[in-house]
């Protein structure tokens, strides 16, 4: 009688850490493409405002407008914050965790700049509210001293391209 014993090579043992490294690299891979990249990449567009062109950034849903550019450091002159609201409002910025003074631009629905503040100073306390005393579908907020520096003002109309059905 002939024995036949099987001989594990470890060929087998090394398929199943590779297919299972495998698995754990495209969930995690996943897990940064649907939970992290919108807070790493996010969408931006040409603004057109006073004498300026700047790099927008754009929070289109409740949570990237609570979050605006609060624990950011610094902005470059070109750069700015475009809130989209999906309704017209007399909607309030809040300096709360703002690291960087700011100037705040409101803009109605025809993109028409209806109050601005200049220099907003970061708080970390209920103060450091501003709002429109007319209704705004727009807010921008830009570097401390652009409004002056890019010649913003009352009435002047900011030109950008939004996709309106994104806003939520």
């Amino acid at each position: 009688m002939v024995r036949h014993r099987l001989v594990n090579n470890g060929e087998s043992q090394g398929s199943i850490v590779i297919f299972i490294v495998f698995g754990v690299l495209v969930a995690v891979g996943a897990a940064f493409y649907f939970v992290l990249a919108p807070y790493i990449f996010k969408p931006t567009v040409d603004l057109w405002l006073g004498d300026g062109i700047f790099r927008a950034q754009i929070a289109t849903d409740g949570v990237t407008r609570q979050r605006g550019l609060s624990g950011v450091d610094k902005l470059d002159k070109d750069q700015a914050m475009l809130f989209v609201f999906p309704v017209e409002g007399r909607h309030e910025i809040w300096m709360k965790d703002m690291k960087i003074p700011i100037d705040i631009v409101w803009l109605n629905k025809d993109r028409r700049v209806i109050f601005m503040v200049k220099n907003a100073q970061p708080t970390s306390s209920k103060s450091g509210k501003y709002k429109p005393e007319t209704p705004a579908l727009y807010v921008v907020e830009f570097p401390a001293g652009t409004v002056d520096s890019r010649s913003i003002i009352i009435d002047g109309k900011a030109t950008f391209k939004i996709d309106m059905e994104s806003v939520k």
